[in-house]
């Protein structure tokens, strides 16, 4: 059992801190009743939290203070869908607010899912996927699809220079770029978006 602590100890650590994640994360690694015992003992010791029904995180820290930072709740919601194999994507307000296209936090965390419609605790906050259209969750990567709820929920009339700017710079180079891949056979008007924010080369 050291043996497998150690390994499991490890493969948290090379994920980094605020990374969140399940058993079926770890399933590389040993059978989940083997995974789930070490778990509970790496909870116990503090290394690790407990932050939702068979959900986990390596807890970021604040660098000033040295602080257990809260669950990082996108990163928590990535953990849930892979553990149910659901597509997700956070819905357009929260997608915009992610992005620094928006001031106004949401009132509520939605993701949308090709999963059921469920409400989840992750640490102090709520969590609500929702079931959406094929539409809303085709593009391919996962940043794409954050992008374009983002778009939608601002609408074409708003996109402007300074939204342009503002994705130029909170969007690596390649996520802009497979945002302009994964845009190709979708609507028109976003698709000039991602031709535009490609053609970028800030936070390259």
């Amino acid at each position: 059992m050291a043996e497998l602590r150690e390994r499991i100890e490890q493969k948290i650590k090379k994920m980094g801190r605020g990374r969140a994640f399940s058993r079926k994360d770890l399933s590389d690694i040993a059978p989940s009743g083997q995974v789930g015992v070490v778990l509970s003992r790496l909870v116990a010791s503090g290394m690790i939290r407990r932050i939702g029904h068979g959900l986990y995180d390596y807890p970021g820290r604040s660098g000033l203070v040295n602080e257990l930072l809260p669950p990082d709740i996108d990163q928590a919601a990535q953990a849930i869908a892979r553990k149910h194999r659901w597509t997700i994507t956070p819905d357009g307000a929260t997608a915009a607010n992610m992005l620094g296209l928006s001031q106004q936090v949401p009132a509520k965390i939605v993701y949308l899912s090709d999963g059921p419609t469920r409400r989840l605790q992750v640490g102090q906050q709520v969590v609500s996927f929702r079931h959406a259209s094929p539409k809303d969750l085709r593009l391919e990567s996962y940043s794409s699809r954050i992008i374009a709820q983002a778009l939608r929920f601002l609408g074409k009339e708003n996109i402007d220079g300074a939204v342009l700017g503002k994705l130029r710079k909170m969007v690596p180079k390649k996520d802009r770029s497979r945002f302009l891949k994964d845009s190709q056979y979708g609507t028109d008007w976003i698709l000039v978006v991602a031709q535009k924010i490609a053609g970028g080369n800030e936070n390259g």
